[in-house]
């Protein structure tokens, strides 16, 4: 069927909503609109689907959600009653549309007579993780497009385990998902019917007090917490977001009671109209709580993104201005602290282990090794970090430390298997409070750390390749540095590729297998000074990730080195 035949078919249907089928008819006057979005079907893997609110097989919307859902029923009618008994908790953001796809998902399981845990109002997205395993449901259900512009929303599946589905079922999923006949007529039951027949729950309080109680575990130094939090000013946006429903308990029974929260960015609205993207690495993000800082004297300043799963943080430098701090170094205090507590307690275990995956950041791991501990490093992807935790405990030849990944993810407590901003947020205050207890600032330790370990700066870009053959381009660019082989980078020589698609090591001395590695299309090189460069086509929009991480003296030289080598990227990855 061509891109022009979906379409017509889609004019036709009759039980699309009134606002999609004004948008078709709008977008619809442009052909090239047409071909993106009616000429393929959205990507649908591990990560789940993401993508622009429109109409479209390509696009994110009530037939798109609901023939995945559709896949995921037949998924579950196929492992037996007992995984309909168990069923699937749903959660959703507050972007548009999301309360509508929760509930269509839940009508559509529903009707094939699958138990449904439904929220009564928008939850974070580590919330539902730990509400699967709260619940014991075979999977969960997140409608969020976590950080992306307001254009777009997307759609999450998790396993019984609180992670991202294993790939085998997401599999499963996908092709029955493509394999409904009707995908514009997939039937649904009324939620009042579900209700009275017991098949649809909703949960809300009962699992936030649960939630809570396992939040109350994070913090590791209650006794600096008490001496030392009052010191602290701490400014918090939920920006427009999930955050809102959850922040203010839990950062008072942590101990942690002088926070303001931002007013602008407090107000639940999918058009985030106080940034440009509602993602906390953006500087932009926190202009809103720059002004409530100044105008309270506070010093740190917290971001969740709309579903709260990640965290990110500003801090005031000496000169009283605001440095938006990166994942990777916010990791890197954390760490840092982490290990010196145990340290300083007497409960330092060579068995501690820090997780993290193959594009964040080498300086935690590097204090970690100062420390005597175990690190470990798994591929891009929350659930990789999960999986490692899984092994953890059940061969017991580790405690799990934390996890954590560039892009603003962060784990502490395994209760839940997703990166928890929650857990982020509170871990950080404390290690404010730790600085606060010396008369430091978070800026000032960030700076003791990298006069201890050397100054390190991570960037990553994303090299766009958008259309319909974006992603022809992407794995065209790919093969061509799997046959080239680079043997330097920016004037630097190339001592080690890891590829990962091919679970190989090689070095000028030759290859060598790199088993413990699930395959993924991921290149990653290795320089003689130190720098390592990483590239990856993303499995949620039509880019190639671009990850350099470089070590210097001091920062603004590691930073002019990881800028130098983007310079050279971007000419190879044309």
């Amino acid at each position: 069927m061509t891109a022009r035949q979906a379409y017509e078919n889609w004019l036709k249907a009759d039980k699309l909503p009134d606002y999609l089928q004004r948008q078709l008819k709008e977008l619809g006057q442009d052909p090239a609109w047409v071909d993106d979005a009616f000429g393929t079907d959205i990507n649908f893997g591990t990560a789940g689907m993401r993508g622009l609110l429109e109409p479209g097989t390509n696009r994110i919307n009530v037939v798109t959600v609901g023939r995945v859902t559709e896949g995921l029923a037949q998924l579950i009618e196929k492992e037996g009653q007992e995984a309909k008994e168990k069923g699937v908790v749903i959660s959703f953001d507050s972007r548009y549309h999301s309360e509508d796809f929760a509930k269509l998902s839940a009508q559509i399981l529903g009707h094939h007579g699958i138990k449904v845990y439904l929220f009564d109002g928008l939850r974070p997205t580590p919330e539902l993780s730990f509400a699967i395993r709260h619940l014991g449901t075979f999977a969960g259900i997140m409608v969020t497009a976590s950080h992306n512009a307001k254009q777009y929303n997307g759609y999450k599946i998790y396993g019984a385990d609180g992670g991202q589905m294993p790939p085998e079922h997401a599999a499963v999923v996908e092709k029955a998902a493509l394999e409904v006949e009707n995908q514009l007529a997939i039937p649904v039951s009324p939620i009042e019917e579900l209700r009275a027949k017991k098949i649809l729950q909703l949960v809300g309080e009962d699992v936030d007090e649960a939630y809570l109680e396992a939040l109350d575990t994070i913090n590791v130094n209650h006794d600096l917490i008490k001496e030392t939090a009052d010191k602290l000013k701490i400014v918090y946006t939920p920006v427009h977001g999930t955050g809102k429903v959850i922040y203010d308990r839990a950062f008072r029974q942590g101990g942690f009671k002088n926070f303001t929260v931002v007013p602008s960015q407090a107000i639940i609205d999918p058009e985030f109209p106080t940034t440009i993207k509602p993602n906390p690495e953006y500087r932009q993000v926190f202009d809103e709580g720059v002004k409530v800082a100044d105008k309270v004297g506070a010093d740190i300043i917290v971001a969740t993104d709309p579903d709260a799963d990640r965290l990110g943080a500003a801090v005031r430098t000496p000169n009283g201005d605001f440095q938006v701090l990166t994942g990777n170094q916010i990791a890197t205090l954390i760490s840092n602290y982490l290990l010196t507590n145990l340290k300083n307690s007497g409960k330092l275990d060579s068995s501690y282990e820090i997780i993290t995956s193959v594009v964040s950041s080498a300086l935690p791991f590097k204090i970690a090794k100062s420390f005597g501990i175990q690190t470990k490093y798994v591929l891009t992807g929350f659930k990789y970090i999960g999986e490692e935790i899984d092994r953890l405990h059940k061969t017991g030849d580790g405690q799990f430390l934390m996890g954590f990944e560039e892009s603003y993810g962060f784990l502490f407590k395994t209760f839940n298997r997703d990166k928890d901003a929650m857990q982020g947020a509170l871990m950080f205050f404390e290690v404010a409070a730790y600085y606060a207890s010396r008369n430091m600032s978070v800026f000032d330790g960030l700076q003791e750390i990298w006069n201890k370990y050397g100054a390190s700066c991570e960037i990553t870009k994303a090299i766009e390749m958008p259309g319909l053959d974006g992603q022809k381009r992407m794995a065209k660019v790919m093969e061509n540095l799997r046959k080239e082989q680079l043997q330097e980078i920016n004037g630097h020589k190339v001592i080690k590729i890891e590829d990962f698609e091919l679970a190989k090591e090689i070095t000028p001395a030759g290859e060598k297998e790199m088993p413990g590695f699930p395959k993924s299309n991921v290149l990653k090189y290795f320089l003689d000074d130190e720098t390592w460069v990483a590239l990856r086509p993303s499995g949620t929009e039509p880019v190639i990730k671009a990850y350099v991480g470089t070590n210097a003296e001091t920062y603004a030289k590691a930073e002019e080195k990881c800028k130098a080598y983007h310079e050279a990227i971007a000419k190879f990855t044309k």
